[in-house]
């Protein structure tokens, strides 16, 4: 049987910081769970593309919105606004960006494991 655990946002496990904004992760069990606090301003394909070297972002996405508007731009031409209270799934292929001047706070489930890490040379 396994045993409970509990963490906090507040002592994560790790944080990233990038332009405009940083990810604070949490490893609980077998699940990293990412805190992103996006700054007005942010564009995935401003800041993090240049860490990620990838076209457009590839971490898909299953988050919750806490705060702020972010709008996602599929590369398929889909686009929404996630506005707070929404629930977002974002598969690979997409830019994001704040709208507005209120910073974008959201918790993701899925996608912030590898998020603004640059990738292992192959």
């Amino acid at each position: 049987m396994g045993k409970m655990e509990v963490k906090a946002f507040g002592t994560p496990d790790e944080v990233r910081t990038f332009d405009k904004g940083m990810v604070e992760l949490i490893k609980v069990g077998n699940a990293v769970i990412g805190r992103a606090t996006l700054q007005p301003g942010w564009k995935w394909s401003e800041s993090v593309k240049p860490i990620a070297k990838t076209a457009s972002c590839e971490a898909p996405h299953f988050q919750y919105h806490a705060s702020g508007i972010l709008h996602i731009k599929m590369d398929d031409g889909t686009e929404r606004d996630c506005k707070p209270g929404d629930v977002s799934l974002a598969p690979s292929g997409h830019d994001a960006w704040v709208v507005g001047d209120e910073p974008v706070v959201l918790i993701d489930f899925q996608g912030m494991a590898d998020y603004a890490r640059e990738k292992a040379p192959k």
